[in-house]
């Protein structure tokens, strides 16, 4: 039988993922370069296959500009990078807004307690003009990890993987210790976020604000 084209999609982005992680484990940063902008693309054409609702297929297209601008080491490019992650955080948050199922508000108090406790450790080691920025997109990225535990276990995880990349890329800034490859380690558990977050909101059961009907497969560019 023949695959659809979500099931083409989901393997291609699968094995770009596998080769950028590959390149970052082997250190050949040409491989990364190359891969690393595929990869939201990627994961938001197999979102719109399964009939993604546009806040979704926003926030992937927000990542993918992070992705971008992160490929660069200049202080300007971070500092867009992290606007257009958080321009997705927001794209998340108007999406999990969507849900009928509360928030818990357990998962908050732990969330403010894991960001108060974050920012004060961070703030000494971070550049001063940065700490501004780095602490209210944090404040942004724990809000939207907190929201995703509307849309259940999946989605709540891939908000907390989320924040753990994030917390690597903030450690690296601030000149913490850093494990071996941390670059591996950021992109492994990015990776894994943006598609849990993707699975989250495409598997939930019964929330009839956020259903879209599905698109028809038609012939054309699979990216």
């Amino acid at each position: 039988m023949r695959p659809d084209r979500a099931s083409v999609l989901l393997v291609a982005f699968g094995a770009v993922a596998a080769a950028d992680l590959g390149s970052l484990a082997l250190g050949l940063a040409p491989g990364h370069t190359v891969a690393k902008p595929l990869l939201m693309p990627l994961l938001a054409a197999y979102a719109f296959t399964r009939g993604a609702p546009r806040p979704l297929l926003a926030a992937l297209l927000c990542g993918w500009g992070g992705d971008v601008l992160l490929l660069s080491d200049a202080e300007p490019a971070f500092l867009a990078g992290m606007a257009s992650f958080a321009a997705g955080h927001v794209c998340y948050l108007v999406l999990f807004g969507r849900s009928d199922r509360p928030g818990r508000p357990a998962y908050a108090v732990g969330y403010g307690l894991a960001l108060a406790a974050a920012v004060a450790s961070l703030w000494p080691g971070l550049p001063a003009e940065l700490r501004l920025p780095v602490a209210g997109y944090s404040a942004l990225l724990t809000t939207m990890a907190w929201a995703a535990t509307r849309l259940g276990p999946v989605a709540g995880f891939g908000g907390a993987l989320f924040v753990l990349s994030d917390m690597l890329i903030a450690t690296g800034v601030a000149d913490w210790p850093q494990p071996p490859r941390p670059d591996l380690w950021i992109m492994l558990t990015y990776l894994a976020a943006q598609y849990l977050l993707v699975r989250g909101a495409l598997d939930r059961p019964g929330d009839s604000r956020t259903a879209a009907p599905t698109h028809p497969a038609r012939p054309g560019r699979t990216v």
